[in-house]
C-alpha cells in the first residue's frame, strides 16, 4: 500500500535539533512491512510562505499520489480541520492520526482533532476514557515501540563505554537531575539539543544505549488537574522500549500501566526518586551479572512484543475496516472549496492589532527570541479554551498571526 506520512523531518521542524522520532521511527517500520511510503514535511515553516501555503501543497500531494493511507502526527494547527475534511471528501484514503502526549494534549487538541480521522491512536488508556465520555468512538489505545532494524543484544557490562547515560533534550526538569545524580557523586553523560554533547545521529543514539551500562528515562511531563487538584504525570515515553531494543539496560521513573509492557526488576529498573536511583545505579554498577541478566531480559521482551512493525499492523488492520464505513470518494479534491477556506486566513486589522499587543509586553520580559513564542502561547491557550475547535480551523487565531513562532 501507499502511505503518505505527514509529520517533520526533524525535531520541532528544527534541523539542529536532530531529525524527528517520528521521521526516523516511523518510517522505516512501514518500509520493513512492504509499503511504499511518501513524506510530507509538515513542520519546517521555512518551505512554505504560510499555513494556507502548507495545506494548498498537502492536498496537491494527496491528490496526486493517490494514498492508501494517511499517517499523520500533528503537533498543534498546522493541518486544519477543513483540510483535513476534503480529504475525507474527496478521496478514498483511510486516515490514521498517532498522538503524542495525550495526558494532556487530550484536552486541548486531541478532541477536536480526532473526528476528522478514522483512527485516533493514542497511548492513553486515560485518553480513551474521555473520549468515550465525549461520545468519540474512533480512539484505539497503543503504544510506542523500538525500530527492529536497531536491535542488538546486549553488551556484557564489562564491554560498555559508559557508566551511566542520558539521550534528550534539556526540556523541563532534565537538568535538575542530572546535576543532581553529579552533585551525589554519579557522573551522567548527556547527549541532545541543549547538553554540551548536542545532539547525535540516529544510528548513534542506539550505539549510546547498547554501550551504557545504565540508560536512564525521566518521564515526567509536568503537573495536570484532575477533580480540580494539581497531580504529577509521568508517561511512558518511546526511550522505554528503545533503550532495551537497542540493548542497554533502562532505569526509568515509573508511569502508569508501566507494568503491562515490562516486569520491573527483571527486564528494566523502575527508580522512584533520586535517592533511589543512586541506590539503584550503585547496585548495578557493582553487581554487572544482574545488570547483564536484566539488560538481556529487557531485549528479549522488546524483540518479541515491542516493535513498530507489531504496532502497525494492528493500525492498518483497523484504519482500512474503519474507513469501509464511509462512503466512497465521488470526486477529487475541492480546491475550489479550499481557496475560499484559505481566504479566511488572512489577519485584519483588529488580529494584527492583538499580535503586537501581546508582543511587546513578551519581548520586554523574555526577548526577541523567546517573546514572540510566550505571545504565541498565551493566544493558543485562550484560543483553546474559549474557541475551542476553531483554533484549528483556517479562521483560528494562533494560526493567522502567529506562523514561524508556531
Amino acid at each position: 500500500m501507499r502511505i503518505l506520512c505527514v509529520f517533520g523531518q526533524h525535531n520541532y521542524g528544527n534541523p539542529e535539533r536532530g531529525l524527528g522520532y517520528e521521521y526516523n521511527n516511523f518510517i522505516p517500520a512501514l518500509k520493513s512491512l512492504g509499503h511504499e511510503v511518501i513524506f510530507f514535511e509538515s513542520l519546517n515553516k521555512s518551505l512554505y510562505s504560510d499555513y494556507a501555503d502548507m495545506n494548498r501543497k498537502l492536498l496537491q500531494m494527496v491528490e496526486q499520489e493517490n494514498p492508501d493511507i494517511i499517517f499523520c502526527v500533528l503537533m498543534t494547527y498546522e493541518t486544519w480541520l477543513e483540510t483535513l475534511q476534503l480529504i475525507r471528501e474527496g478521496s478514498d484514503t483511510a486516515l490514521i492520526h498517532w498522538a503524542t502526549d495525550d495526558s494532556w494534549k487530550y484536552e486541548q487538541a486531541s478532541r477536536f482533532l480526532a473526528p476528522m480521522f478514522d483512527i485516533h491512536a493514542t497511548t492513553y488508556l486515560s485518553a480513551i476514557r474521555r473520549a468515550e465520555e465525549d461520545g468519540l468512538d474512533n480512539f484505539v489505545l497503543t503504544q510506542w515501540a523500538a525500530d527492529s532494524s536497531r536491535m542488538l543484544p546486549p553488551l556484557k557490562a564489562v564491554d560498555c563505554r559508559y557508566q551511566v547515560s542520558f539521550i534528550g533534550s534539556t526540556y523541563g526538569n532534565r537538568q535538575q537531575w542530572v546535576e543532581e545524580l553529579k552533585q551525589r557523586g554519579v557522573h551522567v553523560e548527556t547527549f541532545g539539543y541543549g547538553w554540551p554533547n548536542g545532539p547525535v545521529a540516529a544510528e548513534d543514539v542506539s550505539r549510546i544505549m547498547r554501550e551504557s551500562r545504565i540508560s536512564l528515562n525521566f518521564g515526567d511531563s509536568g503537573m495536570l488537574i484532575e477533580n480540580g487538584k494539581p497531580v504529577r504525570s509521568r508517561q511512558i515515553k518511546a526511550r522505554v522500549f528503545e533503550v532495551p531494543g537497542a540493548g542497554g539496560l533502562l532505569a526509568t521513573e515509573p508511569a502508569d500501566y508501566l507494568e503491562d509492557y515490562f516486569e520491573p526488576g527483571k527486564e528494566i529498573v523502575v527508580f522512584e526518586d533520586i535517592d533511589d536511583l543512586i541506590v539503584k545505579i550503585k547496585d548495578l554498577l557493582a553487581h554487572p551479572g544482574k545488570r547483564d541478566a536484566i539488560a538481556r531480559a529487557g531485549y528479549e521482551r522488546v524483540k518479541a512484543e515491542h516493535s513498530y512493525e507489531s504496532r502497525f499492523e494492528v493500525l492498518i488492520e483497523q484504519v482500512l475496516e474503519r474507513r469501509s464505513e464511509r462512503p466512497a470518494a465521488t470526486h477529487g479534491i475541492d480546491f475550489e472549496h479550499f481557496e475560499m477556506i484559505a481566504n479566511s486566513h488572512q489577519p485584519n486589522v483588529l488580529l494584527i492589532l492583538l499580535k503586537y499587543l501581546l508582543l511587546l509586553p513578551c519581548m520586554l520580559i523574555w526577548g526577541r527570541q523567546r517573546g514572540p513564542r510566550a505571545a504565541r502561547r498565551f493566544l493558543f491557550e485562550f484560543s483553546w479554551r474559549v474557541m475551542g475547535r476553531k483554533t484549528y480551523s483556517a479562521a483560528g487565531w494562533p494560526g493567522r498571526i502567529f506562523y514561524k513562532q508556531s
